[in-house]
This record gives structure tokens, sequence and C-alpha cells, in this order.
């Protein structure tokens, strides 16, 4: 994966804390590998019920109901769409990492305060890649700036929406921000600078402090290319422009 660290390196919450707090850990007698359908999913067919291993309902919804559900909401709120999209998915993030702090440290009986942060996301994102949501990649090549960068492999949206010029996967940027900020204990935002509807091979998001995403999403709405926001980022600029 781009910039992650070398072999050796030790990462964890702890590093994005100003206060890190251990969670009570609950002992669970689990297998780890337990990601494919007929394992991570339990068939209740007389229930007409779908529960994924670590206890969640799920249900299973075709392009159209995605592209019905996008299609509505913007015929309710026009151009707030994006916003609405986005805030669903921070609350959706919000409430999705007190339910990880409960299975995480009950399955691996470890805090998620204390465990390894790259093993922690990728434990985190595994159910998602699961369900259908796409692979992802994350990035801590922007680390000393505090800026976190995933990529998106098949985003459930984008490759529903398919190309129209414009980042369309705000559901995804505001359920990273939320999760993240719960589990930093910080408020974070995120913006989608690459999008597959804009042509791209995968989707690419930047997560950080408020000031900074707002100057992203300035430059992505100024047309700039993604390799010009990162060297920005990279540079301090989005921090200069903002203080």
């Amino acid at each position: 994966m781009p910039g992650m660290p070398g072999k050796g390196t030790v990462l964890t919450t702890a590093d994005w804390l100003e206060n890190p707090t251990p969670t009570p850990v609950a002992p669970k007698d689990n297998k780890h590998n337990h990601y494919d359908l007929t394992t991570f999913f339990h068939w209740d067919l007389a229930q007409g019920k779908v529960t994924d291993w670590n206890g969640a309902v799920n249900f299973f919804a075709s392009e159209d109901l995605i592209t019905g559900l996008l299609d509505g909401l913007t015929e309710e709120v026009g151009e707030a769409a994006p916003v609405v999209m986005y805030q669903i998915g921070r609350q959706w993030g919000t409430f999705d990492g007190h339910a990880f702090d409960q299975w995480f440290t009950a399955e691996f009986q470890r805090s998620v305060r204390q465990s390894n942060l790259l093993f922690l996301l990728e434990t985190w994102w595994w159910p998602f890649t699961a369900q259908g949501w796409g692979r992802w990649e994350v990035d801590l090549s922007l680390q000393k700036q505090n800026i976190l960068l995933v990529n998106i492999f098949d985003s459930a949206i984008a490759r529903t929406l398919g190309v129209v010029g414009k980042p369309v996967c705000h559901l995804y940027a505001g359920l990273f921000a939320g999760f993240l900020s719960h589990l930093v204990q910080r408020t974070l935002e995120c913006a989608e600078i690459q999008c597959y509807s804009m042509g791209a091979t995968y989707c690419r998001f930047v997560v950080g402090k408020a000031p900074v995403i707002q100057q992203v999403n300035q430059w992505v709405s100024q047309g700039l290319s993604v390799r010009d926001i990162e060297q920005k980022l990279a540079g301090g600029q989005a921090v200069w422009a903002t203080t």
C-alpha cells in the first residue's frame, strides 16, 4: 500500500489521541478469517432476516434502489443533496464507531486504544468489503501533516452512477469522517478528491481537520488535479491558507 510505514513501525490510535483512554475488554472465542459469504452472513429464511458475524442486521440492495434513493433526495433538496448524504454518512460512521469498539475488543481481547492503527483500520473496513462497499487502501504518506488518505476501489455508489464528471461518494466521505472522528476523539472532516464517476480508476479521499478539508474542497471546485492537491497538502499550504 502506498505510504505505509516500514517494517517494525508500530502505529496506534494513541498517536492521534491527546488523552487516550483504554476501553474494557470482553473475551470472545472467535476465528478472525470469517469474511466469506457463507460464514460472515447468517441467513434466517424463516424470519426473512440476514445478520452478519458481528450481529448487525443487513439487507441487500440493488443498483436501482441506490439510484432511486439518490434521485429522490436530489428531487427533495436539490443542490443540498451531497451535504445531506455526507451528514448521513457521518452519523453512520459515528454510530458504527461505537459498535466497532464493542465487537473489536470482544473478538481480539484488546482495547481499540491500544491497537496497531493500520490493523485497526483494516479490521474495521473488512466487513464493509464483505458487504459490497468495495476494497480500500490506507495511505499514511501525509501523516506528519495530520492527514489521512484513503483509496476506495469499486465504490458501490460511483459504480452505480457511472461517469458523471463529478465526485459522488459523499456517503463514503461522511462515513470516514464520522468513524475516524470517533476513533481519535477529535473532530475530523473528509473530502473526495478523485472519483470513479470522474473517469478515474478508483476513488480517493482526504481526511483531516475542518480548515484543511474546507481548503481541499475549494481546490476540487477549482479543478485542481489530485497531484496538485496532494503537493499543496504535503507543503502545508492548506494550513497556511486558513490560518
